[in-house]
């Protein structure tokens, strides 16, 4: 394989931070790698030093001669006033870009070339800078989040494209299930170190969790040793023999190895939620347009106590509207949402994110509240909370300012959680955290004692959260699913399956007597005109153990098992009614 990257020996140190330390890795043609570590580890400024950006203490950076590198940025910026049309053209200088430029933003969903970037939405201009690096036809694409402001429909577009494409990539994402799908490799920085995975997302945490036991056992035993030997250092006098010296250098080694970190999973930690009354939350003929624009429309709904709900849709349906209108910040144009006396609304918003840059981490929080309780009675007191999600003791006595981006993100949800609410709505929280506190979010929200409304463009999230959806289709179209996400998208493709088997079936044209004979149509047998007769009965009853199937699941009264049993009988219906369908129709033309 040609090698495309060479990195030798890296470090880089901010003041007394070391991110990494003297790490190595290649790029070769066909490598598709994707980056992982905690918030603060160090992603986003390897990209950087790789792309030129910025600088590094130690080692070497080395490219193949003439070799075509893209970086999409976390955050793409452009000046103000330029169109979309000259942002894109902007990596390729040259004119005879123009079509294939047009060609992939018209694949990405951008079809005003001339409009102002200044004027779109974060989406769109994630998917302009997207543009500005498949234009210039890489070798080698760096990503930065590359999911972050996108919908569910361009994620999984941008993820079958890549998947496909020879072009090999590095890439940071939060994204578990774009990180199986897309990725051959997966890197991870983990206390300064790099360790890396010959295989997609699913491989690694099989080979990592078999890490983490054996680093764990290592530690086990470097424990037992140290005992030993700090009896032998404390019974010595200074060292003055060869060996009496070598063991001392090597009971500080063996300090080391018993003083790191063990990596012990995550901790079950049952918060308890404030009181919950049977009175949740009802929208009641909620209608809201923005211009021609409808979100709502004469929509009604009842919340259940302990009701785990996502949003999902297409950017510009309406979502984060509907959140607003929710949580009091938008007015419906018309109806109205009757809130429970006893609900206390956890929001944590897109722009939500404020902090005293000058204040420790401790002391935001702390501000907030001194401690949450525990299901069981028990009080978690502040400093155990930023524990569990994270933040070591020396980070949560640093100042805020010093915090990476997705470090600030996951404070902002502690100070959300420290508030003890029990109906918490969270848009887009997975947008900049990182994977192990998106493990800790799901665990904390699956045993969390109240009602969830999640708006989210990360599938894995949403399927290990929600146990419902409202899928906003546009035009004020919203359709309440009962499951997960990739529960709701294999019926939307049966559907569409569906949909297109009968636009392709051969349209009957009326009779025309004067030239069709009357006798044209075959006669059917006496076994065929049985078989009709019979899937004529069928094919209701059928139709009817749909429509009370659909019922069932809409009900919000099945457990997870009926749910699951349903949904599969349901798709066992589908298929039968197509094929039945399919076997009348032909009995019907020949």
């Amino acid at each position: 394989m040609t090698s495309f990257l060479q990195i030798d020996g890296l470090t880089k140190s901010f003041g007394d931070l070391t991110l990494f330390e003297d790490i190595t890795f290649g790029i070769a043609q066909g490598q598709k790698i994707g980056l992982i570590a905690k918030n603060g580890s160090g992603k986003t400024t390897l990209l950087n030093i790789i792309a030129g950006r910025e600088g590094y203490d130690s080692g070497a950076v080395v490219f193949r001669n003439g070799l075509r590198l893209g970086y999409l940025e976390q955050t793409p910026s452009y000046p103000a006033g330029i169109t979309v049309m000259q942002a894109c053209g902007q990596a390729a200088k040259s004119q005879e870009y123009e079509l294939k430029a047009k060609q992939i933003l018209s694949r990405l969903q951008l079809f005003d070339f001339d409009r102002k970037v200044d004027t779109l939405s974060g989406g769109q201009l994630k998917r302009v800078a997207l543009a500005n690096v498949l234009v210039t036809d890489p070798e080698l694409i760096m990503l930065d989040e590359p999911t972050n402001h996108l919908d569910l429909e361009m994620t999984e577009w941008l993820e079958g494209y890549l998947a496909r494409s020879t072009v090999s990539l590095l890439m940071v994402t939060h994204d578990r299930y774009f990180l199986d799908r897309v990725c051959n490799e997966i890197m991870e920085i983990d206390r300064k170190q790099l360790f890396s995975y010959k295989g997609n997302y699913s491989y690694y945490l099989e080979k990592r969790e078999e890490r983490t036991e054996a680093v764990n056992a290592d530690i086990e035993r470097a424990n037992n040793l140290l005992r030993k030997e700090l009896e032998w250092m404390r019974r010595q006098p200074q060292a003055r023999g060869t060996k009496a010296k070598y063991r001392i250098d090597a009971f500080y080694e063996l300090e080391k190895r018993a003083n790191r970190q063990r990596d012990a999973g995550l901790v079950n930690l049952d918060v308890k939620a404030s009181y919950i009354g049977s009175k949740i939350f009802e929208a009641q003929h909620v209608s809201k347009r923005f211009g021609d624009i409808r979100i709502t429309e004469d929509f009604n709904y009842i919340f259940a106590r302990y009701e785990k709900m996502g949003i999902v849709g297409n950017n510009g349906t309406g979502k984060s509207t509907f959140i607003k209108m929710l949580t009091g910040e938008e007015k419906p144009d018309g109806g109205q949402f009757d809130v429970g006396e006893t609900v206390r609304f956890g929001y944590y918003s897109q722009d939500g994110l404020q902090f005293d840059e000058q204040m420790k981490v401790i002391d935001v929080v702390q501000d907030i509240a001194e401690y949450v309780d525990l299901g069981d009675g028990h009080k978690l007191g502040v400093s155990q909370f930023l524990n569990y999600f994270l933040f070591t003791p020396d980070k949560q006595h640093g100042f805020v300012y010093k915090l990476s981006g997705g470090e600030k993100r996951r404070l902002y949800l502690c100070t959300i959680l420290m508030r003890s609410p029990n109906f918490l709505v969270l848009d887009e929280p997975t947008n900049d955290l990182d994977i192990v506190t998106l493990n800790v979010l799901e665990e904390y929200l699956y045993n969390f004692k109240g009602c969830v409304i999640v708006v989210s463009h990360d599938r894995y999230f949403m399927d290990k959260v929600v146990d419902h959806l409202l899928v906003f289709r546009g035009n004020a179209d919203i359709k309440d699913f009962p499951g997960n996400y990739s529960q709701y998208r294999f019926w939307k493709e049966e559907q569409d399956r569906l949909e297109r088997k009968a636009d392709a079936l051969p349209r009957q044209k009326p009779a025309e007597k004067t030239v069709r004979p009357a006798d044209a149509k075959r006669k059917l047998t006496f076994k065929e005109q049985k078989e009709s007769e019979t899937l004529e009965a069928e094919i209701p009853r059928l139709e009817a153990e749909k429509s009370e199937l659909e019922t069932a699941m809409s009900s919000g009264t099945l457990s997870n098992e009926a749910l699951m049993s349903k949904a599969d009988r349901i798709a066992e219906v589908i298929r039968e009614i197509e094929e039945k369908t399919m076997r009348w129709l032909e009995l019907q033309i020949d």
